[in-house]
């Protein structure tokens, strides 16, 4: 089937140079790169290349580049890695997370074994649209801030099902403020740690201008392979390695590693930044993404555009749309039978039928929630692909609602309007 593919922020499609380099490596550079012999050392220093070329696309340095299998990974390499690492001889020296309930699966339950495990996790409220607010994080700063011993901040850059855009260089500054006055008075220790998974290619992302500790990224995020990820540990941040069994990554994570993809990776990351300084290509497929999205309210009105007037704005890929009274896997099945992939939220949350925990924290209804599908594009994304999903979405989702029991169609004053 010729595939319409709009499910991006699940995965991309590896640019051809990417798969390129992937199939040298395993034709012609497949030694253990921590082998002594001279065929490893050329591995390893393609492996190093790589490195330098994720680090320059996030603004960081080489050696604060630590390479996993992927984001979920590298998330929990992030959380728990520092957080055990703080392990408190007594009560006096407590371990406090402040996150929000918008976050990837990647960081909520990770959080969850952390708070089984003794740590105070604390949820920040967000707005309508989905964005946090500094005056919030100030709060729980202020709150805790006060008790001694670690203190970690960890918010994702842009959410994955809505594409909401955080304000982290805000975010940043008042974590930045909070560590100045706690360490006059208690000592305590603040990490700030963003998941930028989403964010990383298809935004421009400097770690040192914005003020982060610890950041996350995925290849296959950004035209590379699955399989590879990294996180950024600023010089000087402790953390546990997660991954043991060798000494790989400097001792912060075990296992030989996986050199077609991380090879990859540095071909994609240099790929990501030369398309960042493309703005025109960027706003094109912006354009693109608007149009998707006001051709389908405008043939479905009763559609509801989720996190719609977000105050630090959307990612220019992605739109997630709610279909009220409808159930998304009904439509993405409608619209897989068509050829066209979409997705309900996280693809590792596929097969739930319950509603996005992100929309419900967003304080949209479930009517709404339960049908809500996102739609995610690519650079790679056509005029010709997006004029054929405006003319597939429709015709599905009237499909689906008239074939709706008359009483569940019911117009509810709990479902908001674009």
């Amino acid at each position: 089937m010729d595939w319409l593919y709009l499910d991006n922020n699940a995965t991309t499609q590896p640019a051809p140079q990417v798969r390129a380099a992937m199939n040298e490596v395993l034709e012609c550079l497949w030694a253990n790169p921590s082998s002594v012999h001279r065929f490893g050392q050329s591995v390893r220093q393609r492996v190093e290349l790589a490195r330098a070329s994720v680090a320059r696309l996030i603004g960081a340095r080489e050696r604060e580049i630590v390479f996993t299998s992927g984001g979920t990974e590298a998330n929990n390499l992030a959380l728990r890695g520092t957080l055990e690492a703080a392990t408190p001889s007594d009560s006096s020296s407590p371990r406090t997370l402040i996150t929000t309930r918008i976050e990837h699966s990647a960081i909520r339950q990770p959080s969850e074994a952390l708070r089984e495990r003794g740590v105070t996790v604390i949820h920040l409220p967000i707005d309508r649209a989905g964005v946090v607010r500094v005056e919030d994080l100030t709060a729980a700063l202020q709150e805790h801030g006060q008790q001694g011993g670690l203190l970690m901040v960890s918010i994702q850059w842009a959410n994955n099902e809505t594409g909401v855009i955080q304000p982290i260089a805000d975010l940043a500054n008042a974590i930045k403020a909070a560590r100045e006055g706690a360490a006059k008075v208690t000592g305590t220790r603040i990490v700030f740690h963003v998941d930028a998974t989403q964010a990383v290619g298809k935004l421009p992302v400097d770690v040192k201008a914005a003020g982060v500790d610890l950041l996350t990224l995925a290849a296959h995020k950004f035209h590379g392979a699955k399989g590879a990820g990294a996180l950024y540990a600023r010089t000087g941040v402790r953390f546990r390695p997660q991954q043991l069994g060798g000494p790989q990554e400097r001792d912060r994570r075990g296992g030989t590693e996986d050199t077609a993809a991380i090879i990859g990776m540095g071909v994609a990351a240099e790929l990501a930044e030369e398309f960042l300084r493309d703005t025109a290509t960027i706003n094109a497929i912006a354009a693109l993404r608007d149009s998707l999205e006001a051709a389908i309210v405008a043939e479905l009105p009763d559609t509801v555009v989720n996190s719609v007037g977000a105050s630090s704005g959307r990612l220019w890929n992605t739109t997630n749309l709610g279909f009220p009274r409808l159930e998304a896997e009904a439509i993405l099945l409608g619209l897989s039978e068509r050829g066209l992939c979409a997705s309900a939220g996280a693809a590792c949350s596929s097969g739930s039928l319950e509603p996005s925990p992100v929309l419900l924290a967003m304080g949209i209804p479930e009517a709404v929630a339960h049908g809500s599908v996102r739609f995610s594009l690519s650079r790679y994304t056509t005029r010709k692909e997006i004029d054929r999903a405006i003319e597939i979405v429709p015709a599905v989702v009237r499909r689906l609602a008239q074939a709706m029991p008359a009483e569940t169609m019911r117009p509810t004053s709990s479902v908001p309007r674009t």
